[in-house]
């Protein structure tokens, strides 16, 4: 039996559909188009860009690689205080014999360093010291990292492709973008002195034009999605400003942002703190506001004639789930960063009331707060965007914006375009 449907039921609502796309089209090339102008006039010169001297790289000073051939410990009066104040492990030492290109050599491993565990075949580096007259010596650096590292990434990469096929390759690429973007644009802008806030909106931008369509394909369902992070990275950036200043964060709330600040003496590193919950945020924000526009082309290829505001309340629902799973996702990936400070003050039996007020935890609970705040106010912007440029009930071809209906034995179902990745 035929089907057949009026137009005079469907709702009215979004605007009008046709040349929607190529109007879409048109002020997405624009953004990005303002993105990378202005990266091109952010763009740090080379000469501007403060170098240190790496202290292992002066003269008679290098690295070597070196494997441990044998451990023996001995007592070195270790505990107490040592330079600057610092604590030390009440333990012993240990004399490591190892293997350095062929040759045998030994060098003193610290209470803390024995504590924490070494043992006989580990690949270590060592730093060598060099001078006439004198005999080399050895100082433990760091363990080799490289292989495991690598066969990490290697097999995170083989199961993002097995698992989500070629969405899950284009998700790779588009973390190779984002690593570019972070190390060739935006930390060189920071370090010399452009504005923390302009670059990191900035790159944001570009990342997220760039991995939204990589991962998730060109179509309007895809471009509500850009728009509400879009929104969220506009608003974090806003509010990192804002409890910045407010909060009197100035960025340096350890040993590492006090060298930072030698080294670099005119960065602002307040402004570091708000571009970094920016960064920080963006992977959950993206998360978030791809969902909610899928919710909503799903929930309207099923009740494609049920009005816009029944469509919002309904992803909306799914939101509020969404948002309360993410905020979580936030205060646990923040607790584990700065799990070292919430051990020492359970060690220290100071109040977390206490704690909190100090410039290295406020950092972390600012950048949780500013973060999930971001969140909240993009989930219903960018449903209401979806909504707003999801396909009306009345159009026979749902595939530009996600969807398209076909009719199967007098009814009218709803069906999934074949994507990327979705079949052999």
């Amino acid at each position: 039996m035929a089907h057949s449907h009026s137009h005079s039921s469907a709702p009215d609502y979004g605007p009008p559909r046709r040349g929607l796309a190529a109007v879409l089209t048109v002020v997405v090339l624009a953004i990005a188009a303002a993105a990378i102008a202005a990266m091109v006039v952010l763009w740090p010169d080379p000469g501007k860009v403060p170098k240190d001297a790496n202290p292992l790289s002066g003269e008679g000073v290098s690295t070597v690689t070196a494997t441990v051939k044998s451990i023996d410990p001995f007592d070195c009066n270790s505990g107490g205080e040592g330079p600057d104040n610092t604590r030390e492990v009440v333990g012993s030492c240990a004399h490591v014999g190892v293997e350095v290109k062929g040759k045998n050599a030994t060098f003193v491993l610290d209470a803390t360093r024995y504590h924490a565990g070494i043992d006989k075949g580990e690949k270590v580096k060592l730093i060598r010291y060099e001078s006439d007259g004198e005999p080399t010596t050895y100082e433990f650096l760091d363990f080799q990292r490289g292989f495991p590292l690598t066969a990490l990434a290697l097999i995170f990469a083989v199961l993002v492709v097995v698992v989500a096929r070629w969405r899950g390759l284009f998700a790779l690429v588009g973390i190779a973008v984002t690593l570019l973007a972070l190390t060739k644009f935006m930390l060189p802008a920071f370090l010399a002195g452009e504005s923390p806030l302009v670059v990191v909106v900035v790159g944001s931008t570009a990342i997220m034009i760039a991995v939204l369509y990589l991962a998730h394909g060109v179509s309007i369902r895809t471009t509500s999605a850009l728009f509400g992070t879009l929104f969220g990275i506009a608003m974090t950036a806003g509010m990192g400003v804002l409890a910045t200043g407010w909060v009197n964060l100035t960025g340096v709330g350890s040993e590492d942002d006090q060298a930072l600040i030698a080294t670099v003496p005119d960065l602002h590193l307040s402004g570091i703190v708000a571009a970094a919950m920016v960064i920080a945020g963006l992977g959950v924000l993206n998360d978030v506001t791809v969902t909610q526009a899928s919710a909503v082309w799903e929930l309207r290829a099923l009740q494609p004639k049920v009005r816009g505001s029944s469509i919002f309340a309904s992803a909306m629902r799914i939101g509020r789930d969404h948002i309360a799973s993410s905020v979580y996702t936030l205060v646990f990936a923040y607790a584990g960063s700065a799990m070292t400070v919430l051990l020492l003050i359970t060690a220290y039996q100071r109040g977390l009331a206490e704690m909190a007020t100090t410039e290295q935890l406020a950092q972390e609970i600012v950048r949780t707060l500013v973060g999930a705040i971001g969140l909240v106010l993009a989930v219903p912007v960018t449903t209401a965007i979806a909504v707003w440029l999801a396909p009306k009930a009345e159009e026979d071809d749902f595939e530009p914006a996600g969807e398209r209906q076909t009719e199967s034995k007098g009814r009218r179902v709803a069906v999934r375009p074949r994507e990327p990745g979705d079949g052999d």
